[in-house]
């Protein structure tokens, strides 16, 4: 893998998990994921267009839509999106939220049970969801999937993180109610693991590099909806119910005094867009 790492969480993810994981995962969340989740960059969906050169009639693959949260601002664009998305609670959100956008198709499935249709798409797109691909199987289909000039696009949108000084004074309290988890990361970790998921799409040998594109996005979340995001994280979904609970009211007790009601947070938002490896 290079001289890149990647974390505990993502190897597991990118070493692929079954489809049925796959499929439930996020079921319980789904409603959550949807309502706290931050949106895409609207400046970093706009240079992916530039960069994966997408005409106004372009056909995009989407790996992994969930509730459709990068999906409706392709297709307020204007494109057409076939949209491919295992778990029943996430199709039905993304179903929702598209319904005013006729050109989109939700699909329940997995890219790995999809069957693909050779050069039909200008573009595939994964948005925080191309880790959840088995390699050996995804990667191929997207590259069949893909007309010669076509591109795969990436998008990412990190944890989101408070300051500095929260976190250390949430240190304590997961400390005392989840140790095992690791939840503050400094943004060089951050842009380590994306540029380690995105070298291996290189290594695939289907794809080249062609640009990588980040920004910080600073946002102010109510308490209540920050706790409610956490639970949307993989971490937070592994832990037993009842010691996510405690250590939610821990952390609302401590955020509460802190800082009031509300909360200021940042993440990293990334794009990462790859040409097609034409000799492959």
């Amino acid at each position: 893998m290079n001289n890149f790492q990647l974390s505990k969480e993502l190897k597991q993810n990118y070493h692929g998990r079954d489809l049925v994981d796959k499929s439930t995962w996020y079921g319980q969340v789904a409603n959550a994921y949807n309502l706290v989740r931050p949106r895409y960059s609207e400046k970093l969906i706009d240079l992916a267009v530039k960069y994966a050169q997408l005409p106004k009639n372009a056909k995009i693959l989407e790996v992994g839509c969930g509730p459709g949260i990068a999906t409706t601002s392709f297709a307020h664009r204007g494109f057409e999106l076939v949209s491919l998305e295992p778990n029943p609670e996430a199709c039905r959100l993304a179903r929702t939220n598209c319904v005013f956008y006729p050109d989109v198709e939700i699909c329940q499935t997995t890219l790995e049970e999809w069957s693909v249709t050779p050069k039909e798409f200008d573009a595939v797109l994964a948005a925080t969801s191309i880790h959840w691909v088995n390699p050996n199987i995804g990667y191929p289909k997207i590259a069949q999937a893909l007309k010669d000039a076509g591109s795969l696009i990436l998008l990412w949108n990190t944890g989101l993180q408070p300051n500095e000084k929260i976190s250390q004074l949430l240190e304590p309290v997961y400390q005392a109610y989840a140790p095992s988890l690791n939840p503050f990361k400094d943004r060089k970790q951050e842009q380590i693991e994306l540029q380690a998921l995105g070298q291996n799409v290189v290594d695939s040998g289907y794809f080249e590099p062609l640009i990588s594109e980040e920004l910080i996005v600073e946002v102010n979340y109510s308490i209540e909806d920050y706790l409610l995001l956490l639970s949307t994280y993989s971490p937070y979904i592994a832990l037993e119910a009842g010691q996510r609970q405690n250590l939610f009211a821990a952390m609302e007790k401590c955020l509460q005094k802190a800082c009031g009601d509300r909360i200021f947070l940042s993440y990293l938002s990334m794009l990462q867009v790859f040409d097609l490896e034409l000799a492959k």
